[in-house]
């Protein structure tokens, strides 16, 4: 109800929500403005009116004179916020914030995220515009529990990026999975009406902390859903086979990883560019040690680290949660976006380390069209210029991860969630798999031949090859945008403005007279040669559209279906970097991720090769030093690359496909 003929107190403003307050027996609403403050101003107002017998201030409400249709409304008119700091074995204090339904007359399950990014909004009175994966939880009814990490914004303890799992702990040692245990064991016994069912989700870095959380499980926790999960970091995000993913890496470490000294709930300023021309800035900048002196300035502890490991050593093994994804309890639904620019390594290794050493886990998968969190952050119907004909981000949200939820966590009778379900790019269908890979997929294979062609046939001639100059000065961009950190559309760009260079090789099959349906990860196997004695290469996937104006996108596009980079120090091990021998060919296998997309009738497939993609990867200087982090500007020096094409040195790229039955119709 609503206090009649109630004005507001004094130093009081009308706010878009109230505060509900208990006043003679009665629960009240009060258009108040937010905040701790406002309360008690109403609380000392009402004691001093007729209505004198304010016994308690229950908490942020909805004034049913304001608009109460969005999801935060929702949340406050359903939902009180406790906040705790919860206890670890080792004494540290991890803050954490709790929201309950005001229903008491069930029990709910508890839906758990932890973080490095902060809990905010701070404040019992503060609120979320959103809780939980999606609207479909708040309004089915969750208790919902967000976590500082440890050493992050109010919580206690030393925070180390991607903590390294103990898998022998002493009594009082911790790692990401004790603190995940010890936290689900506060809840269970200090949250009332939680129902003894407990579940974790989390989008990247969140994400790595359920797989950790995963491991030596509490059991209660029954679901897990590692979205976008880091796997490792010598693969993921900033490091890419070895090569330094240089925009990612300066703008995410400014933002996120300067040192904390004391706990706050503050965020620290975000990283300044001095212009939004990356590729400007930082060929400017020229080296890694002018860039840190310069704009870095040594406030970025990780950043230094990464400086001083430029191999794969204990470092780098110790943060690989992988090896340790074992004895897994709890259901599992790992999701990543086929444009996942920062994480698709880390998902896909993740589903594949649990499925291999966890036989008979109910570990599944859902791949959708988007980028990085987008599954979470947008409808899906489009990603730059690419279309894919319905809200797929909505069509998961609603039918692969909230039935997985509710299933695990509520016993709702939805139907147990496919192996693999998939979203065919190119046709723009969802699949579903018993297994991913499909097993029901061919060897296929193409090789670079002459006169940039792509075919299924092996060369057979003598000491044939492709040659260009690379010259670090001027590097090949990695977009057409001005932009100075790693566009979320690159993925999917356009790539013509390469293939018109001539430091970029460019391969492409005659014109498809049927579909060609590739899925999996492709084996990339480069026969090269430098005149220097390092040098990077990376490798793109096109689907080259007709030159018909009724093309799907632009006449003659070229979308990017997948690419990726490999520093050729690295060739024969991570872990021991060697010279290339000039003018000698060397053999360069890697691998490029995992797709599920359709080349149709009236395409081409195209193979792009390139040493330089700038700057989303730093410069290699082409001159052999032993950290490459600290080149010089005198060590960047002009190479000529070939890539071979002979029987002897077939260069190609190995994948499976899929038989081709028309696809099925698009979901609404």
């Amino acid at each position: 109800m609503l206090l009649d003929g109630a004005a507001p107190p004094p130093g009081g403003d009308a706010g878009a929500f109230g505060y509900e307050l208990s006043v003679g027996g009665e629960r009240v609403i009060v258009d108040s403005g937010l905040g701790s403050d406002e309360a008690e101003r109403w609380a000392a107002y009402f004691r001093s009116t007729r209505a004198h017998n304010v016994l308690t201030v229950l908490g942020p409400s909805i004034s049913p004179a304001q608009d109460a249709n969005t999801l935060e409304s929702y949340i406050r008119l359903h939902y009180t916020k406790q906040e705790h700091r919860v206890a670890m074995r080792d004494g540290a204090q991890l803050f954490t914030s709790i929201y309950l339904p005001r229903d008491t007359t069930k029990k709910y399950p508890i839906l758990m995220k932890r973080t490095p990014y902060s809990v905010a909004p701070y404040g019992v009175d503060k609120f979320p515009a959103s809780l939980g994966p999606s609207d479909h939880f708040v309004k089915a009814g969750y208790i919902f529990v967000n976590q500082d990490v440890r050493g992050r914004f109010l919580s206690e303890g030393e925070f180390i990026q991607v903590t390294p799992h103990r898998p022998h702990k002493e009594p009082k040692e911790c790692d990401e999975s004790s603190d995940t245990y010890d936290t689900i064991e506060w809840l269970l016994k200090n949250v009332p009406g939680n129902n003894g069912r407990v579940g974790m989700y989390g989008i990247s870095y969140p994400g790595f902390y359920c797989s950790a959380g995963m491991i030596d499980a509490h059991p209660a926790l029954l679901a897990v859903s590692p979205q976008a999960p880091v796997g490792d970091w010598y693969f993921d995000d900033f490091l890419h086979n070895g090569a330094f993913f240089l925009a990612h890496a300066y703008r995410w470490l400014g933002n996120n990883a300067t040192e904390r000294r004391k706990p706050t709930s503050e965020k620290s300023p975000p990283v300044n560019y001095p212009t939004p021309d990356g590729y400007k800035l930082f060929l400017e900048a020229a080296t890694m040690e002018n860039i840190n002196r310069t704009y870095i300035k040594d406030a970025v502890p990780f950043w230094t680290e990464m400086m001083n490991h430029p191999n794969r050593d204990e470092f780098w093994q110790r943060r690989s949660i992988l090896p340790h994804l074992k004895k897994v309890a709890p259901s599992v639904l790992v999701v990543t976006g086929w444009y996942d620019a920062e994480d698709l390594y880390g998902s896909f290794k993740t589903y594949q380390a649990i499925e291999s050493q966890n036989p008979g886990v109910n570990n599944v998968l859902a791949v959708g069209p988007w980028h990085h969190g987008g599954w979470s952050s947008t409808d899906g119907e489009r990603l730059g210029p690419i279309s894919f004909g319905s809200k797929t981000a909505a069509f998961y949200r609603a039918e692969i991860e909230f039935p997985f939820f509710e299933r695990y966590l509520k016993d709702q009778n939805s139907p147990a969630p496919a192996e693999a379900t998939v979203f065919e790019t190119g046709s723009n269908s969802w699949r579903t798999f018993d297994a991913w890979p499909p097993r029901e997929r061919q060897p296929r294979q193409l090789f670079l031949r002459e006169g940039g062609l792509l075919d299924s046939a092996a060369p057979s001639g003598g000491d044939a090859f492709d040659e260009f100059v690379s010259d670090p000065a001027k590097p090949v961009p990695f977009t057409e945008r001005i932009t100075p950190q790693m566009a979320i559309e690159y993925m999917v760009d356009d790539q013509r403005f390469a293939s018109r260079r001539p430091d970029v090789l460019v391969y492409q099959t005659p014109v498809l007279t049927e579909d060609l349906l590739v899925a999996g990860p492709l084996d990339v196997d480069l026969w090269v040669s430098t005149t220097g004695t390092d040098a990077d290469f990376i490798v793109k996937l096109i689907d080259v559209f007709p030159d018909s104006p009724d093309a799907a996108a632009q006449p003659g596009f070229q979308m990017m279906v997948r690419s990726e980079v490999f520093r050729g120090r690295f060739r024969n091990s991570f872990e021991k970097p060697e010279p290339f021998a000039a003018g000698q060919p060397s053999r360069i296998r890697f691998e490029l991720l995992d797709v599920l997309h359709r080349f149709t009738k009236g395409h081409r497939l195209m193979i792009q090769v390139q040493s330089t993609w700038f700057p989303l990867v730093d410069r290699n200087p082409q001159k052999f030093v032993p950290n490459i982090y600290f080149a010089k500007p005198e060590d960047f020096q002009q190479a000529t690359h070939r890539v071979y094409r002979s029987a002897e040195h077939p260069t190609g790229i190995r994948f499976g496909a899929v038989p081709t039955p028309a696809p099925p119709e698009p979901r609404p």
